[in-house]
């Protein structure tokens, strides 16, 4: 492993959001469903901009084998047709815990601090190189860990969501694989020197931050919920 590697490792496994409150809570099944319903309907406004930003990423690529393993990354979330991918699945998700896709799509119940965090993620990955706005994506290393640890948990604490409104977390512990594995291979191989591997390093460093915000923000909401 090269000392790249293992700094950008170091950053996905230390500041990952699986170690913020909100997230610990959710694991241990202490979260109300009207909290759970707010993470659902707020990490939404997160994952339907996934494949607006991998878009943005894709248009940085420079040749066709690179721009077709990055499409991929647009196909699972959009799907080829409608009723597949992971928006769709995420969807499904919500209307599992009591949500009507129809609220999800409309955005209202979205929080300042989330568009604000999504919004600046988006910004990233459209003005910044190749290099930092793959590196940003490494969260991924840390992905196929805790939807393992999430799919646990809701079997267990959250028995009132039908079980296929898990599909989501099923589908992303294969994927983030993946997905994790090609995104590293290319920043390793674009990282040419010391300012290079700082910048991948700080670009990780900011998605931990966009992750961490964004629960932030959706643990906020729930403190000024309850009584």
């Amino acid at each position: 492993m090269t000392a790249l590697e293992h700094r950008l490792r170091a950053v996905a496994r230390e500041r990952y959001h699986d170690r913020h409150p909100f997230n610990v809570r959710m694991h241990q099944g202490e979260l109300t469903p009207d909290e759970l319903r707010c993470w659902i309907l707020n990490r939404f406004h997160y994952q339907r901009h996934i494949p607006v930003k991998d878009a943005l990423i894709l248009a940085k690529l420079d040749s066709p084998r690179l721009r077709r393993m990055w499409m991929r990354r647009i196909k699972e979330h959009d799907g080829l047709t409608e009723g597949e991918g992971g928006i769709e699945r995420w969807l499904r998700l919500g209307e599992a815990a009591g949500i009507d896709r129809s609220e999800l799509l409309s955005g209202r119940g979205v929080l300042p601090g989330v568009r604000l965090a999504v919004e600046g993620y988006v910004n990233f990955c459209r003005l910044r190189s190749p290099l930092e706005a793959v590196a940003a994506s490494l969260t991924e290393l840390s992905a196929p860990g805790i939807m393992r640890t999430r799919i646990g948990a809701f079997e267990r604490h959250y028995r009132w969501i039908d079980a296929d409104g898990l599909a989501y977390f099923r589908a992303r512990e294969t994927q983030g694989r993946q997905d994790s594995t090609e995104a590293l291979g290319l920043v390793l191989d674009w990282a040419k020197g010391q300012a290079d591997e700082e910048r991948a390093v700080a670009a990780l460093s900011f998605k931990c931050d966009v992750l961490w915000s964004l629960l932030d923000s959706v643990e906020y909401a729930g403190t000024k919920a309850r009584p």
